[in-house]
């Protein structure tokens, strides 16, 4: 039996309202001069909180703002100015990117890690995994990582006053886990993967039945299940179930997709979303099935009503021409790309024509109502 090594979860979760509050005690445990990552400006403040609330426990965080994505150059002048400073720990808040560069960086510099999602986009702040880009947002590769973070810190109070454009993000990202783990796994013989694979069904089903509510209502009871369910249990699925059980074709199709150029650039689980209807779309054409084209209905109406792109005009690309896209197709393609894990021969040919076959909303109108 080969041998397998999993880094399944954060060695602590601190889950609830004012989660952050009360994990305070914990931090000083880890660190006592820690780096806090962050970027946007809209969520300056709150960091600045947080360097202040340290501060008053006697932790002397340093902070640094990231200037792209997750990118080298970034992490390159992120770590030697931890080393410059004696940091002894990293505190990333923000999105998944921020996440992802501050697990990388706690990486590299072998120091304890501490992730606070800002919101429920992705399930970053679980993961031993980090999505590499360029400056300007083109997908590179992704490091896998020694460990998952020390400790995450997931505050209720926090996250519901995200966009709640992030949670329907994060909703795509998480409900994609199903169909790509069970088209690569579902047959597999390894108790972890199949147990994954039944968590990401499960998930599934809460997804559907919570999400909108969700989306409209932080306050209600369904965002606690949908707000954890994307950023909590997304990850332990990953975790579980290891790197084949995470992708099939959304993921690499959402890669393929970031090396193109948008006027209003969208966020991960958006393009995800969309990577898993072009997925289903290449399904159908592999498959004697009925059940990709009853998914894809069923996601196109879910995926809606979430305000979420399900068509190439709606992704901002109504002006790509098909060479563009042949080259995004061609990067989706490569050979080390998770793609190849379906269980059908694909090229690039074949998901250009899947991605335009989702020209417009009225294409889309039509297919949700067949």
């Amino acid at each position: 039996m080969s041998l397998n090594i999993h880094s399944i979860s954060p060695l602590k979760v601190v889950r609830g309202e004012d989660a952050w509050l009360k994990s305070i005690e914990l931090i000083t445990k880890l660190c006592k001069r820690p780096l806090i990552i962050g970027r946007s400006n809209s969520t300056k403040k709150l960091r600045t909180s947080f360097h202040n609330d340290l501060l008053f426990k006697g932790v002397k965080a340093i902070s640094f703002e990231l200037d792209h994505d997750c990118c080298e150059l970034d992490i390159q002048n992120a770590y030697h100015f931890s080393k410059t400073n004696n940091c002894d720990g990293i505190i990333a808040a923000g999105g998944g990117k921020v996440l992802d560069a501050g697990k990388l960086i706690a990486d590299l510099l072998r120091i304890n890690c501490i992730t606070v999602p800002l919101s429920a986009s992705t399930c970053a702040g679980w993961t031993a995994l980090s999505n590499i880009y360029t400056p300007d947002g083109k997908f590179v590769k992704d490091v896998i990582l020694k460990r998952c973070p020390n400790l995450l810190i997931f505050d209720h109070s926090i996250v519901r006053a995200a966009p709640p454009r992030t949670l329907a993000s994060g909703i795509a990202d998480a409900i994609a886990k199903w169909y790509e783990s069970a088209l690569t796994s579902g047959e597999s013989e390894d108790g972890f993967v199949q147990q994954a694979v039944q968590m990401a069904r499960v998930l599934r089903d809460q997804l559907f039945l919570n999400g909108c509510k969700a989306f409209k209502d932080p306050q209600s009871s369904s965002w606690k299940i949908v707000a954890e369910g994307c950023a909590l249990t997304a990850g332990i699925i990953g975790g579980l179930g290891g790197a084949k059980c995470r992708t099939a074709a959304a993921h690499p199709i959402h890669n393929g997709l970031t090396q193109l150029k948008y006027k209003n650039k969208p966020l991960h689980g958006e393009l995800v979303g969309f990577g898993l209807l072009v997925q289903l779309h290449l399904e159908e054409k592999n498959s004697n099935s009925q059940l990709p084209k009853q998914a894809k209905s069923q996601l196109i109406n879910f995926l809606s009503q979430l305000n979420l792109p399900v068509s190439i005009d709606s992704l901002s690309l109504r002006n790509t021409n098909s060479n563009e896209l042949l080259k995004a197709c061609q990067f989706t393609c490569r050979k080390d790309s998770d793609i190849h894990q379906l269980p059908f021969p694909i090229n690039e040919k074949e998901i250009l024509y899947a991605i335009q076959s989702y020209k417009s909303m009225q294409t889309f109108s039509n297919i949700s109502h067949k």
